[in-house]
């Protein structure tokens, strides 16, 4: 706190002096509360446009959710109906497969049972001989269709088709892993027989190199052993013709 004037001119001074004080602050005051009052609207303004952003965002990551959902629906419903049309497809088709069997099963039928009747006329018009050579002619015939029909029957009870129409995801995938798993069976038992062959046609050619090489050194021997007593009998003869021929 500041000490009252003592004097005339000190308090002339201050009297000159406080107005001016005065008149400046106020206009300082004003100025900061304009500044205060602009920065608050600033930061007002600023608030509201990151709400409205927040707000503008969060609409639009609703209407991508609602989009989304209204794709996976319509999606699903797709692939149900997909899989309707592919299981009646598939029964259509095994429909189809099932009176196509029938339907040569009777041909074959018919078939056969005209090829007997032929044959029986064909045996009641020729002698009883010739019947019976072929009536053994088809029984021989008779042996190797039975054969061909059990080979047939059981490759039809091992190979049967399989029916997936009730399966579910889970389980056509176990499916799937599993036939996986036989073709991958199935291959390195493959790729085991391949090795395995050539290995053995190695072994073969080189034992037959082997045996070769010593058939030749055999015969080479043989034919040096012979050259070698053709050449000792020839000297023998000279030896002894010499002896026998007086000088």
């Amino acid at each position: 706190r500041e000490d009252p004037p003592t004097s005339p001119k000190e308090a002339w001074y201050h009297q000159m002096d406080t107005p001016t004080v005065e008149r400046t602050v106020e206009p300082q005051k004003k100025k900061t509360k304009d500044i205060q009052k602009k920065r608050q609207n600033k930061d007002l303004m600023e608030l509201q446009s990151l709400i409205d952003a927040h707000f503008e965002c969060r609409k639009k990551e609703e209407e991508e959710m609602i989009a989304l959902k209204e794709r996976i629906e319509k999606r699903r419903a797709e692939r149900n109906e997909q899989q309707r049309i592919r299981a009646e497809q598939d029964k259509e088709r095994q429909a189809r497969r099932e009176a196509e069997r029938l339907r040569k099963e009777e041909l074959d039928a018919q078939r056969k049972a005209d090829d007997e009747a032929k044959k029986k006329n064909a045996l009641s018009s020729m002698g009883s001989g010739f019947s019976s050579h072929l009536q053994r002619i088809d029984q021989k015939r008779g042996k190797k269709q039975t054969e061909r029909e059990k080979k047939k029957k059981v490759l039809a009870e091992r190979c049967k088709p399989l029916d997936i129409d009730n399966f579910s995801d889970d389980k056509l995938r176990e499916t799937a892993k599993e036939m996986w798993q036989v073709l991958f069976d199935l291959e390195a038992i493959k790729y085991d027989s391949c090795e395995k062959l050539k290995r053995q046609r190695y072994e073969v050619c080189t034992s037959t190199t082997d045996r070769l090489y010593c058939l030749q050194t055999a015969a080479l021997s043989i034919t040096a052993n012979s050259r070698l007593m053709s050449v000792r009998s020839i000297l023998i003869g000279h030896v002894y013709m010499r002896a026998l021929i007086p000088l």
